[in-house]
C-alpha cells in the first residue's frame, strides 16, 4: 500500500486492488489537485474542504456515511464522531473511517474534535495507520492529537490538517505534534509504502510532503 498526502486532509491511498482519495477539495484552498482517479472516495463531513467529489475521476463509490462497506476488495468502516467537544452542537457531525488495504489497517479521523469514547475505541481496533488533524483552531490541536495517539497506540502516524505555506486557515504548524511525540525534525517524504513486514515495533510518526495528485 502507498499513502500520498495532498494537502489539509486528503490523502490517496493506493493498494493492489483498489485507490481509496480522502476528504478532496476544492482549488480555492490553494494546494494542487489534478483530478485524480480513485476508486473509492470518503467524506468526513460536508463542509466544502473535505467534500469536493466532483475533482475526482474514473466514476468512484462515494462514501459520506457511517456502516460497513465493501468496495473493490476494499473493507471500510465509518464511524460517527463529532467536530467538535460539544456532541456536535458546535460545527455537528464528522466521520471516521477505517479502511483495510492490503491487509493494512489504516483510520482517517477527518476533522475530529474529541478524544475517542470507550465506543468508538471498539469500532476503530487495532490501527496500523493513523491519519490524524493536529492543527486545532477547527479540529484537534497537538495535545489532544498525542492522547488520541496513546488511546490507539498506532504503529504509524501521519499527521494532517496543520499550517504550511500553502494553507491559509488559522492552523497550527506540525512541530509541536513531532516535539510531544519525541521526534525531533523529520525530513518530509513524498509517499510511505507500507507493508506487513515493514511495520515499525514501536509508533513512528511519518511526515507527508503535500503534492498533486495524479
Amino acid at each position: 500500500m502507498e499513502i500520498y498526502y495532498s494537502g489539509h486532509a486528503c490523502f490517496k491511498i493506493k493498494g493492489s486492488n483498489a485507490t481509496v482519495i480522502t476528504d478532496p477539495f476544492p482549488p480555492d484552498l490553494g494546494y494542487s489537485f489534478d483530478h485524480p482517479a480513485a476508486n473509492i472516495v470518503t467524506v468526513s463531513h460536508s463542509h466544502p474542504g473535505h467534500s469536493y467529489t466532483q475533482a475526482i475521476t474514473d466514476k468512484p463509490r462515494i462514501v459520506s456515511r457511517p456502516g460497513e462497506y465493501e468496495i473493490s476488495g476494499v473493507l471500510i468502516i465509518g464511524i460517527s464522531s463529532f467536530h467538535d467537544s460539544e456532541s456536535g452542537s458546535i460545527r455537528g457531525k464528522n466521520n471516521i473511517f477505517v479502511m483495510q488495504v492490503d491487509d493494512i489497517s489504516i483510520c482517517h479521523l477527518g476533522d475530529l474534535g474529541h478524544v475517542l469514547s470507550p465506543a468508538q475505541l471498539q469500532e476503530i481496533d487495532n490501527v496500523d495507520v493513523l491519519l490524524i488533524p493536529v492543527g486545532g483552531s477547527t479540529t484537534i490541536d497537538a495535545p489532544l492529537a498525542a492522547q488520541i495517539v496513546r488511546q490507539l497506540e498506532p504503529k504509524i502516524v501521519v499527521p494532517m490538517h496543520f499550517k504550511d505555506e500553502v494553507s491559509p486557515r488559522n492552523l497550527a504548524p506540525v512541530d509541536r505534534v513531532l516535539t510531544d511525540r519525541g521526534a525531533g525534525e523529520i525530513v518530509p517524504r513524498s509517499k510511505r509504502v507500507v507493508t506487513k513486514s515493514n511495520l515499525p515495533a514501536t509508533t513512528q510518526v511519518v511526515l507527508l510532503q503535500h503534492q498533486a495528485l495524479v
